[in-house]
């Protein structure tokens, strides 16, 4: 019998609308998002976090004041545990959340989970597609914390996990035939975006992203006319792209309307219940681009639990020191490289 822990990381959201400044302040603290020195950082992140506290406020209070992403990543833990305890039945399993931005934080987590003395500790984000803005900051976030024992594994990404594509596929179907199973539409895979600068340095997400809408386009059968975008920019930098309003308004002018997945994104929060359910259902109406279908997060969708699920076992099977991946040469800034760096 041995005591495993899986600690799922996830960004974490404001717990109520006292939070929200301090959110964003940890959160454009991180170097992985500001990538100046200590002290200009530290003030530039203060100056975010204030300018824009009042209209993120105002995104909250559209979903009762508070992010659902801690309760949305609850239910996923909860899931996962039931389905390991099924798959390992002699082992006593415990899932963890470790949120980069807000409570539970690293700090926390790490302390709780060393109190728990496991064997086996499966680091496992809850980012299918990893991104040195993401995974490999909530591993350098958990290095510097962690003090416990037990041998430590740490899943780099699955973003071409068959389940996971098969579950994001399952969904875009149930939200198509809830809408009447419309012919003239457009299947846009959304994506947060990412600084351009980020991904010629070597990140691998957009890559990995671009990978996986393939592979949810061959699991729906190749029969549908798709594009993939990104959303969600903020700052003068050029994004990468094409933007997800660029293409629903492409398909508007087209005739077209869009069925909306968050490809990247597998909880509800900001991004998906205000930036896609409202600011761009908005954008589809004035572009003509009807109907507008938003497929849902993939939430504890059970395909995604068995996608997770396997990540731990394929984790537990491996050499502490190894971690499944799957990026090409030409990547500098992947996952191995960027947690050994940690």
């Amino acid at each position: 019998m041995s005591r495993i822990a899986v600690v799922l990381f996830n960004l974490g959201g404001p717990d109520g609308p006292e939070a929200v400044r301090p959110f964003l302040k940890n959160l454009f603290s991180d170097p992985a998002i500001i990538g100046a020195p200590g002290p200009v950082r530290w003030a530039l992140a203060e100056l975010i976090a204030r300018t824009r506290e009042r209209s993120a406020k105002a995104n909250y209070a559209v979903m009762g004041g508070a992010s659902p992403l801690n309760a949305e990543t609850q239910a996923q833990a909860d899931a996962l545990r039931a389905r390991l305890g099924a798959l390992r039945p002699d082992d006593e399993t415990r899932v963890f959340m470790a949120m980069r931005y807000w409570r539970p934080t690293t700090e926390e987590t790490a302390a709780e989970v060393a109190a728990f003395g496991p064997d086996e500790v499966v680091l496992l984000p809850l980012y299918p597609q990893f991104s040195t803005t993401t995974t490999a900051s909530s591993l350098a976030a958990w290095r510097r914390s962690y003090r416990g024992g037990g041998r430590e594994r740490a899943v780099c990404c699955y973003f071409e996990d068959p389940a996971l594509a098969r579950a994001h596929a399952t969904l875009i179907g149930e939200a198509w035939a809830a809408a009447g199973s419309p012919t003239r539409v457009r299947l846009l895979f959304s994506a947060h975006g990412l600084p351009e600068r980020i991904a010629i340095a070597g990140d691998p997400y957009q890559w990995q992203v671009e990978r996986t809408c393939a592979k949810v386009a061959a699991a729906l059968g190749g029969a549908w006319d798709w594009r993939v975008c990104y959303q969600s920019r903020v700052g003068p930098l050029k994004w990468i792209g094409p933007s997800t309003v660029e293409e629903i308004q492409r398909a508007g002018a087209e005739g077209l309307g869009v069925v909306v997945d968050p490809i990247a994104f597998v909880s509800e929060h900001v991004e998906t219940l205000v930036e896609l359910d409202r600011d761009y259902a908005e954008v589809a109406r004035r572009a003509g681009a009807q109907p507008y279908i938003r497929v849902p997060a993939l939430g504890v969708q059970p395909l995604f639990v068995e996608a997770l699920a396997r990540q731990v076992q394929t984790a537990l099977s491996a050499a502490p020191a190894e971690a499944p991946g799957g990026c090409l040469e030409g990547f500098p800034r992947c996952g191995f490289v960027s947690h050994e760096a940690a």
